[in-house]
């Protein structure tokens, strides 16, 4: 299937050279500008490219020409909206193939098409050298003990076994068919240290130490299934030690009753080590030759030397099959996966897509044929090609497609590289579905907003019924009673106090509503302590309430808005005041400090004499809806945290200790002219500052 380029700024001309052509042979993908599609002209990824050109000027034949450096050989095909012999002349110098006019016909753009991919690319194509024969080299006759010069002859052929190169038992049988062709051996059998597996199939897991019988000659079939063999002992165990051949009338093995008796079990005389340059990979017996003959040294020599290359033969075969299982797994967890991954090589072709892939970024959904670099969206090809080309890996974005609105993807896009090359080789694509698990967080936010409400709804209607209650007692008693000085008395002190409920309630839910607007002003840091206070003591009215505060020579100021801080304090005061409702004392610590961006702070530290803060409260204090009163929303610190916040500044609660007050902290910025160490004085009167 041929990829057509369609440049054009207008969806429709690309919907519509794509109705026009044979969808069977023609993949019409669709770019906005020459930048979105370099990926596709630099790799020559497409068959031609079809340009929409709404005007006739010098802006197209610019695109053409960056065409052209792109990609030298794809015919280009201009679209013109008028008609003009000039320009039309020049379009042809500058590389365009054909300029046709609107509306696209689709049967003359098939034929066009057609004709230009049958037109040769170049006229000079140079013929085929004649094959040259190849003569088999004559054979040598090199004086040798071994069988009257059949080595060299045999050691030509030997190649011919490695056509059984993934097939550990059908190399080891053409090789002993060899030895016997060559040597005329009577019986001879090779042991591994694995067990041998049909073509394609991973032999499985074993003790390394346990010789499994994998081919014979001359050797009953149900004498090898129960002969055991073991490189700990045995002939194996006396390889081992020694490291050469075994003769079965040598005198180690005369001295081994086991060795004599896995000798007489297989009819053999004599045993040779199969190795690969690296270790034991089992053994080869032999018998002497079909004649009665013994094999002699020379002949050994010659077989060892062959089964090292067999035994590298076999742990190529092994390692083999290990990568084929791992790359069958792999494959397998990767096309199982939810997540869509995708690896495209440095030409552009997809090396791998799972089916995950296949389904999210496939354009041609129920084909189930390979995914190509051309049907992937623009946002990621471009992407994809920028890793390839940098080297750099992109971390986690978010890809919302536009042909599927609602749909997210969290994408990851690694590069391959091997060795010390510069280039990435490959690049892996990973896309994850996020549109499931953010519909559910949503769900979730939405939830907890709803418990914030119900929990907010119980809280507001038990504070405003506190304030009510008192007003409506006093309404059913006021045509009664308002003569009685002590009836008026009582219901003024009713309303005062309901008035200074209600108040504070929306206080705390207007600064509680406002995002980030700030009425900036500077003002003195005491006065605004002391207004805070006074505040604070009309929530908790006190016989003998005392503030002890450090002022400050020359007096530190404040920039911000004076009255979101001045509610801020008096909330931190409160709770200060309510910690001994009966002997409220209230210590207020003022000093300076260095804040984490480098720049200077005012700490603000108010001390009850209270029972001091419990780790419960000490971790939830500031959190909303969390009180240990009867009354009360639980805002107000809640309030006072967002404020300061607000003031990019910061509350804390400081951990408590046993027997110690409650602490609260309010660090705020300092403006850059206040003095970095304020001097102290005397502590000031009772209810003073």
């Amino acid at each position: 299937m041929k990829t057509i380029l369609v440049l054009s700024s207008h969806p429709d001309f690309a919907e519509a050279i794509r109705t026009g052509l044979d969808a069977m042979r023609y993949r019409v993908v669709h770019r906005l500008t020459v930048d979105e599609a370099e990926p596709l002209l630099v790799h020559g990824l497409a068959a031609a490219c079809l340009l929409d050109a709404d005007r006739l000027d010098m802006e197209i034949l610019w695109m053409v020409d960056r065409l052209r450096r792109l990609d030298s050989r794809s015919p280009i095909l201009v679209y013109a909206a008028a008609s003009d012999s000039a320009w039309e002349e020049e379009a042809f110098l500058h590389g365009v193939t054909q300029v046709l006019t609107p509306p696209v016909r689709g049967r003359l753009l098939n034929i066009i098409l057609e004709r230009l991919e049958s037109t040769p690319i170049s006229s000079a194509v140079s013929a085929p050298l004649p094959p040259v024969p190849l003569s088999r080299p004559p054979e040598v006759a090199t004086p040798s003990p071994v069988n009257a010069g059949q080595t060299l002859g045999v050691l030509r052929d030997f190649s011919s076994i490695l056509t059984y190169s993934l097939n550990a038992e059908a190399l080891v049988s053409q090789f002993l068919s060899f030895l016997r062709e060559m040597l005329g051996v009577n019986r001879a059998a090779i042991f591994l240290n694995r067990p041998c597996a049909p073509a394609g199939q991973v032999a499985p897991s074993a003790d390394g130490q346990r010789l499994y019988a994998a081919a014979a000659i001359g050797l009953s079939p149900g004498l090898l299934e129960h002969i055991e063999l073991s490189l700990d002992s045995g002939i194996g165990g006396q390889i081992v030690r020694l490291g050469r051949i075994v003769r079965r009338d040598s005198d180690e093995a005369r001295s081994d009753a086991k060795v004599q008796k896995e000798f007489g079990m297989l009819g053999a005389q004599v045993a040779v080590p199969i190795a690969d340059r690296h270790g034991l990979v089992g053994l080869a017996f032999f018998d002497g030759r079909i004649t009665g003959e013994s094999l002699v040294n020379a002949e050994l020599e010659l077989v060892f030397h062959l089964l090292e290359q067999v035994g590298l033969a076999l742990r190529n075969i092994w390692l083999h099959q290990q990568i084929a299982e791992n790359s069958e797994m792999m494959t397998d967890v990767l096309r199982e996966l939810g997540s869509a991954c995708l690896v495209v090589g440095h030409d552009l072709k997809v090396l791998h897509a799972n089916q995950s892939a296949r389904r999210h970024f496939g354009l041609n959904r129920e084909a189930a044929g390979m995914l190509e670099f051309s049907d992937l969206p623009s946002a990621l090809g471009t992407k994809i090609y920028q890793v390839l080309k940098s080297g750099a890996a992109l971390g986690p974005f978010r890809y919302e497609p536009e042909s599927s609105p609602g749909t997210v993807y969290s994408v990851n896009i690694v590069p391959f590289q091997r060795g010390h090359a510069t280039a990435p080789f490959s690049a892996l694509l990973t896309a994850e579905d996020l549109t499931q698990s953010e519909h559910l967080q949503q769900l979730e936010v939405e939830a907890e907003h709803l418990r914030l409400l119900k929990s907010m709804s119980n809280r507001l209607v038990n504070e405003i019924g506190n304030a009510i209650v008192p007003l409506s007692t006093h309404h059913q008693l006021l045509n009664e009673r308002i003569n009685d000085p002590g009836f008026r008395q009582s219901l003024d002190q009713a309303l005062g106090e309901s008035i200074q409920r209600i108040l504070r309630l929306n206080n705390q839910m207007r600064f509680l509503a406002r995002e980030g607007h700030l009425e900036l002003q500077t003002f003195p840091v005491g006065q605004l302590i002391e207004d805070a206070y006074q505040e604070a003591r009309k929530h908790q009215p006190a016989e003998t309430p005392t503030l002890r505060c450090e002022k400050t020579v020359p007096a530190l100021t404040l920039s911000g808005d004076r009255a979101a801080l001045k509610h801020a304090l008096s909330e931190i005061l409160l709770n200060a005041l309510q910690a001994n409702p009966k002997a409220p004392t209230v210590d207020v610590h003022l000093h300076t400090g260095t804040a984490p961006d480098g720049g200077q702070d005012l700490q603000i530290e108010v001390q009850d004499n209270g029972s001091g803060f419990t780790d419960e409260t000490a971790r939830k204090g500031s959190a909303a809806f969390f009180t240990t009163r009867v009354v009360g929303l639980g805002l107000g610190l809640t309030v006072s945290r967002k404020i300061i916040e607000t003031h990019r500044g910061r509350l804390e609660i400081i951990p408590p200790q046993t027997g110690q007050p409650g602490v609260v902290r309010v660090s705020l910025p300092l403006p850059t002219s206040c003095p970095r160490q304020p001097e102290l004085v005397r502590p000031s009167p009772p209810d003073g500052l």
